[in-house]
């Protein structure tokens, strides 16, 4: 069976429908699935972690690619078919729990492999929080290579100071270098949903910027910057109680204009300006 038929069967022979409320979407585009694991980089020595594996149709292809591919699936009917499919492998482990609650670092060492890769299919509604837990969990993988709202893409692979960064583009750029990979139209699934998607790619930096005195003030100082974003700067931060008199100072020292908004700055900027603060 190809893979829509094999979905087709899984979904009537498990009485499935996609649930909006996990933003189940079923990729069902075999291209789409091999390039992402072709992008990924996959090989016999790496542990793979896939995160909402859904019906398996992305980790069918992992398993023949990597050591080992450990799906995380908050959905008790999803692993049950996950279970049904795949249980003549032995190079799988399905965790029935919620991504943002597990301990990534104790997984990743206890299975001891090589290199560790993060590949998924993400659901759409909660890609930021999984994103930034990735990010920070500071645990010991590679790569996140994953497919999220074309939206969403622009705005993980902007550049910091150009019109379609955010918040989390920041802290993207801290964290790893960011590329965008290929289009996923509506079409590669099913049922088809409102937005097109696009798979990225996030190498994480072994060497993290060293000139920051406190990573804590950077990102508080960025979060109140972006809170209300056509506000200047200067008073974005008023905010966090921050004076105008003081960030009026700190933007002259570093021959910045007052009148500057936070999605005008480069993250080397706000590096500098919260080193002063």
């Amino acid at each position: 069976m190809n893979i829509l038929e094999t979905t087709k069967f899984l979904m009537k022979k498990y009485n499935i429908t996609a649930s909006k409320s996990l933003g189940q979407n079923f990729l069902i585009d075999e291209e789409t699935i091999k390039n992402t694991v072709k992008a990924a980089n996959i090989e016999k020595e790496d542990l793979v972690i896939e995160i909402g594996p859904g019906l398996g149709t992305l980790t069918n292809e992992l398993l023949e690619s990597a050591g080992k591919v450990i799906c995380i699936e908050l959905d008790k009917k999803m692993v049950e078919i996950l279970h049904y499919r795949f249980l003549l492998y032995d190079n799988i482990e399905i965790i029935n729990d919620d991504i943002l609650k597990l301990d990534l670092n104790e997984i990743i060492h206890k299975n001891k492999f090589k290199t560790a890769k993060i590949v998924a299919n993400l659901p759409y509604y909660i890609t930021t929080p999984i994103i930034m837990k990735l990010l920070e969990t500071k645990a010991d993988f590679s790569s996140i290579t994953v497919m999220v709202q074309k939206e969403v893409a622009d705005r993980l692979c902007a550049k910091t100071g150009e019109r379609d960064a955010g918040a989390i583009t920041y802290a993207v750029e801290y964290y790893a270098d960011s590329k965008k990979l290929f289009l996923v139209p509506r079409t590669s699934f099913i049922p088809a949903p409102n937005v097109e998607s696009e798979v990225i790619q996030l190498s994480i930096k072994k060497d993290k910027f060293t000139n920051i005195k406190d990573k804590d003030k950077l990102f508080e100082v960025i979060k109140y910057a972006f809170m209300q974003r056509r506000k200047t700067l200067i008073n974005a931060l008023c905010g966090m109680g921050i004076s105008k008199e003081k960030s009026k100072e700190i933007l002259k020292k570093l021959e910045i204009d007052e009148r500057v908004r936070g999605e005008a700055l480069t993250l080397e900027e706000f590096i500098n300006i919260s080193n002063l603060f």
